[in-house]
């Protein structure tokens, strides 16, 4: 169960996931806002999963950061990739 002080903590780090991110790829604030999206999105995804199957990679109070951490940097990268790909009229 993820009480709002863990919920906050878990936000928080998606967020600067996502501005350090956006740091390195640069862009602007549309890119900005995708990568926000992407890591709070992937974060979830991260936990979620940890919780579902009990892996626990870097477990802090109820939160499992290490799953988190890994969830968001892989839907930024394939976000970020997904988002580049240009269509041929």
């Amino acid at each position: 169960m993820l009480t709002l002080p863990t919920i906050i903590f878990g936000l928080v780090v998606a967020l600067l996931l996502g501005a350090l991110y956006h740091a390195i790829r640069g862009g602007g604030g549309w890119r900005l806002t995708l990568y926000f999206g992407l890591s709070i999105f992937g974060f979830a995804v991260g936990n979620f999963l940890s919780a579902w199957q009990s892996w626990n990679l870097f477990m802090i109070g109820s939160l499992d950061l290490g799953m988190g951490i890994l969830g968001s940097v892989l839907f930024l990268i394939g976000g970020e990739w997904l988002s580049r790909i240009e269509v041929d009229k």
